[in-house]
């Protein structure tokens, strides 16, 4: 997935949801192809670590409120599980994305929303097919999660025909305060409408990536073990996992989880997506009808990588993850384990397309014609390229939920590309996050 330049911060997505939002260095984990492993204490430093085998930076994601640690270290230790030092890493009163003052996300990575304003575009003509599916209703929402500055909101705004924007009810939900001159129409929140009490389409553009898990690791017998981090990023195994963390390991992402078949296989890494399941569902539980989309990079349950994805960005680059609030932290999405059982799933180049990005260009003859409309033309194409690479941003998933029935079903997969499209059992190709110069690490 590619964040590039600007960056997004995130709502919560706790029991009280609330909205959350690189040159390769060492990672802090065994990091899917994109980073190396973090430190160990001298008692694990005889475990080899993971080179780095992508050559540009990953993109961050948008997080989520704070999240309780499945097995939280006492309060003096200075070892806490991932999931509980990236919460205050991110979210605490000078994390990454909530600290004020500085660049914010923009100064660090971008998303597709930056790249160019045909994404806010296809998102509007996203809406208009989801407000035709609804019989036009006179309070038509739209609700942006993870808003970052609210830049998808504007650019959705100004795309849409007056009959459309003035029945619209938009609404960043950021935990970040509210950015000066921000369209007065804009509703700005730190947590998520009630449940049930909305219209229209949710839109979560690279915000569960941001969502913190726990990170577990196999043991020189296989066993999975939670990974403990300190603030500066040095880790070491902790206790076994159990629970539903095992429960849900064996379902989507069995080759790391307790009692795994074959030899034991000591250091492959993976990430529990329990609380971006959870999180997903309270999102997707604000709608009373219409569509939700969560649109990240991600990986599917027979692809999963082995030593996890786990990375951070900082100043558009790709860094060693450490959980101190200099950095954001990220990991690719299990979108299939969010999916619901209505779900579909297709890649953002299959879904730019049935939307009308495409990125064909121009005829030539429009260069002598209209010569400044050809190099405009040009420039779109280039644009939509770039959106829809199926080695960059179009690779990314985009997990579609239609709620309150079976009018917003098929809005995009009728029209998309057969040969991008997964069903709510799959999942789409995951893909690297971008630098602030578009560079992809896979």
């Amino acid at each position: 997935m590619t964040k590039e330049g600007q960056g997004q911060a995130r709502p919560q997505a706790q029991e009280q949801p609330q909205p959350q939002g690189q040159a390769q260095g060492p990672g802090s984990g065994s990091a899917a192809n994109e980073h190396q492993q973090a430190r160990r204490e001298p008692a694990d430093a005889d475990r080899l670590t993971c080179p780095a085998t992508g050559t540009t930076p990953a993109t961050p994601t948008t997080p989520t409120g704070p999240a309780a640690p499945s097995a939280p270290a006492p309060r003096h230790s200075p070892w806490r599980s991932w999931r509980e030092a990236a919460e205050e890493a991110l979210y605490g009163p000078d994390g990454f994305y909530t600290r004020p003052g500085g660049p914010g996300p923009a100064g660090h990575f971008r998303t597709s929303v930056h790249v160019s304003p045909l994404y806010a575009g296809a998102v509007a003509t996203l809406l208009r097919r989801v407000d035709a599916a609804l019989g036009h209703p006179d309070g038509l929402a739209l609700v942006d999660v993870g808003a970052g500055r609210g830049e998808l909101l504007t650019g959705v705004l100004a795309a849409l025909p007056e009959e459309v924007a003035g029945r619209l009810r938009p609404y960043a939900v950021e935990r970040a305060a509210r950015p000066e001159g921000l369209d007065p129409r804009i509703s700005w929140r730190a947590d998520l409408p009630a449940p049930g009490s909305l219209t229209g389409l949710l839109f979560a553009n690279e915000w569960l990536d941001n969502v913190p898990l726990d990170v577990v690791e196999t043991d020189a017998e296989g066993v999975p073990r939670r990974v403990l981090v300190r603030a500066d990023g040095t880790e070491r195994l902790g206790p076994p996992v159990d629970g539903p963390d095992a429960e849900w390991l064996a379902r989507w992402w069995p080759r790391a989880a307790p009692g795994a078949s074959g030899e034991p296989a000591p250091g492959l890494r993976a990430e529990v997506g329990r609380p971006r399941d959870a999180a997903w569902e309270r999102v997707v539980r604000v709608l009373r009808a219409g569509l939700a989309v969560a649109v990240d990079y991600a990986h599917r349950r027979a692809d999963r990588p082995p030593f996890g994805t786990l990375t951070g960005f900082r100043a558009g680059r790709e860094v060693r993850p450490v959980p101190d609030g200099s950095c954001d932290l990220t990991a690719h999405v299990a979108l299939d384990a969010c999916a619901g059982p209505d779900a579909e799933q297709l890649t953002q180049r299959a879904a730019l397309h049935a939307l009308g990005v495409t990125g064909r260009r121009p005829p030539l003859s429009l260069a002598t014609t209209d010569p400044a409309g050809y190099v405009r033309a040009l420039g779109a194409a280039g644009d939509a390229a770039e959106l829809t690479d199926p080695a960059g941003l179009g690779a990314f998933g985009w997990l579609l939920e239609p709620v309150g029935g079976t009018a917003c079903a098929g809005l995009l997969t009728t029209s998309a590309d057969n040969t991008d499209h997964t069903n709510h059992a799959g999942n789409t190709t995951s893909a690297g996050k971008t630098d602030s110069t578009g560079n992809t690490a896979d």
